[in-house]
C-alpha cells in the first residue's frame, strides 16, 4: 500500500520497525549523510549517544540503526533502520535528519526523495525546493496514544549539522579522528536564549563570497493535550521598511518573495502538531534586506490563531522563535501565562528583529492582543526607537487589508 505525504502530515504505521529510506542523484561535490536523533517529549536527546549517524550507526536500544548509503545506476541510497517497539524510557520521537557538507547545501541535491517502508505500507515524503539549506529535518517517527506514526516535516537549517545538534541538544566538541576512513563532525555552534522582555542579542552580519546565505526564522509549537483539533497556529512577519510602510508575510497565500521585495519568503504553511511531533515554520530572510530597501528594517514575528479556529489558549501550544544565521542560533522562549484569558488571545508576539546593514538585533516580546481582537501587531518607530503596538488592521488568509489612517501596507 503506497501513501503521499506533504509536508505537515502525519499517519499511523502498520508495524514499529521499517525503514526510512532517501535517495537522491549522485552528483559531484555532493557529501550527503543521513543522522537520526531519539529525543524526549522536551525535543532534546538525553545525551550525545542518542545521536545515531556515520561514526555511530546503532543505538543501544535497537530503536534505531544507521545503514550505510550505496549508490546504484547514478541514485544513491540512504537508510535508517527503526524499531520504535524499542524506544527506550522517556525516548519519545526519532527525528530524521539530512545534512549537505559540500558545495551548493540542498540546491544541489537533485531529485531528492524519502520513503517510509513498513512490511507491505510505504509512505511517500516528496519535498519541497531548497536553497542554500545545508540541513533538513525530514520526517518525525514517534508513538502517540499507543500508536506508531510517521510525519512528513521536510524542514531546512542554514547551520548543517551544526544546527540540528542545538536543536536537539546535541553538545559535541570533535577531535581528529584516529583512523583515516573515520569521519569527523565538526559542531561549532553558538546558542543564545532571550526570554524576558527588554534584553536583545546582536548578530553580526557576514561578508564576503563564504557568508551564510540566508537568514532563517522559525516558529514551532506542540499539541496541548486537548480533544479539539485547534492547534494549528501560524507564523506571521510584520516587515517595518525604513519608509515607515508595512508588509505583511504569512503562508499559503502571501508568502513573499527572497530575491525580490520583500526579500521574505515563507516556506509553508503547517496545519497540525503534538507533544511528540512540533509543528515548524519558517520563513527565509534575505541577508541583502536592509540593503536592498536602502535602510534599517524592522521584523515582528507573531503566531496566531484564527478565530475560526476555535477557542484555544495559544500559550498552551509554548511558541518559540529560533533564528539562525551560520552557525549563530538565538532562541525567542518567551514563557507566556496560560489561563483562562488566554484561550480568547489570539496573537502572541515572541520576537523583534531588526537589520542594519552590518548587524541583526534580536530581542523577545511577549505582547499578545487584547481579547477576541484579531488586529495585527504593528512597528513604528519614534526616532530611533522601535514601537510595537497591536492596532494594525485585520489581516487574514486570502484577505488583503485596505489601508486606512495612518496604517500603510505595501
Amino acid at each position: 500500500m503506497n501513501q503521499s505525504l506533504k509536508p505537515g502530515e502525519n499517519t499511523s504505521l502498520d508495524l514499529p520497525n521499517g525503514h526510512v529510506v532517501v535517495t537522491h542523484a549522485a552528483g559531484d561535490n555532493l557529501d550527503v549523510n543521513l543522522t537520526a536523533f531519539l529525543v524526549t517529549e522536551a525535543g532534546k536527546v538525553t545525551s550525545d549517544s542518542d545521536m545515531v549517524f556515520f561514526n555511530a550507526p546503532e543505538h543501544a536500544s535497537g530503536a534505531a540503526m544507521f545503514i550505510a548509503p550505496v549508490t546504484q545506476s547514478g541514485i544513491v541510497s540512504h537508510r535508517i533502520g527503526f524499531d520504535l517497539s524499542r524506544m527506550p524510557a522517556g525516548i519519545t520521537k526519532i527525528a530524521i535528519t539530512l545534512t549537505q557538507d559540500g558545495s551548493g547545501g540542498f540546491a544541489a541535491v537533485k531529485d531528492l526523495r524519502a520513503q517510509v517502508v513498513v512490511g507491505d505500507q510505504v509512505l511517500e515524503l516528496a519535498p519541497g525546493s531548497f536553497t542554500q539549506e545545508t540541513g533538513i529535518i525530514v520526517l518525525d517517527l514517534y508513538v502517540r496514544n499507543g500508536q506508531c506514526k510517521a510525519r512528513s516535516v521536510w524542514q531546512g537549517f542554514a547551520s548543517g549539522l551544526a544546527g540540528l545538534c542545538g536543536l536537539y541538544g546535541v553538545d559535541v566538541e570533535e577531535e581528529a579522528p584516529a583512523a583515516p576512513a573515520a569521519k569527523p563532525v565538526n559542531i561549532t555552534k553558538s546558542l543564545i536564549t532571550l526570554d524576558k522582555p527588554g534584553t536583545s542579542h546582536k548578530v553580526s552580519l557576514e561578508k564576503g563570497p563564504s557568508a551564510p546565505k540566508v537568514i532563517r526564522v522559525s516558529a514551532t509549537w506542540v499539541d496541548n493535550g486537548d480533544d479539539d483539533d485547534n492547534d494549528d497556529l501560524d507564523l506571521r512577519i510584520g516587515i517595518l521598511r525604513p519608509d515607515g510602510r508595512m508588509s505583511f508575510i504569512q503562508a499559503p497565500d502571501k508568502s513573499g518573495a527572497f530575491d525580490i521585495d520583500p526579500f521574505v519568503f515563507h516556506t509553508g504553511d503547517v496545519v497540525s502538531a503534538s507533544d511528540s511531533a512540533p509543528a515548524i515554520e519558517t520563513v527565509d530572510i534575505n541577508p541583502a534586506i536592509s540593503q536592498q530597501m536602502g535602510g534599517k528594517v524592522a521584523l515582528v514575528c507573531s503566531v496566531y490563531s484564527a478565530l475560526d479556529n476555535g477557542a484555544v489558549s495559544v500559550a498552551s501550544l509554548k511558541p518559540k522563535m529560533r533564528m539562525e544565521y551560520g552557525n549563530q542560533v538565538v532562541e525567542c522562549a518567551f514563557e507566556f501565562q496560560d489561563d483562562e484569558f488566554s484561550s480568547t488571545v489570539y496573537t502572541y508576539v515572541i520576537g523583534l528583529i531588526e537589520i542594519d546593514l552590518d548587524h541583526i538585533e534580536l530581542s523577545p516580546s511577549g505582547i499578545t492582543s487584547e481579547s477576541t481582537s484579531e488586529a495585527t501587531p504593528w512597528l513604528t518607530r519614534r526616532g530611533d526607537k522601535l514601537v510595537l503596538t497591536m492596532d494594525g488592521p485585520e489581516v487574514f488568509k486570502g484577505y488583503p487589508p485596505e489601508n486606512s489612517g495612518s496604517k500603510h501596507y505595501v
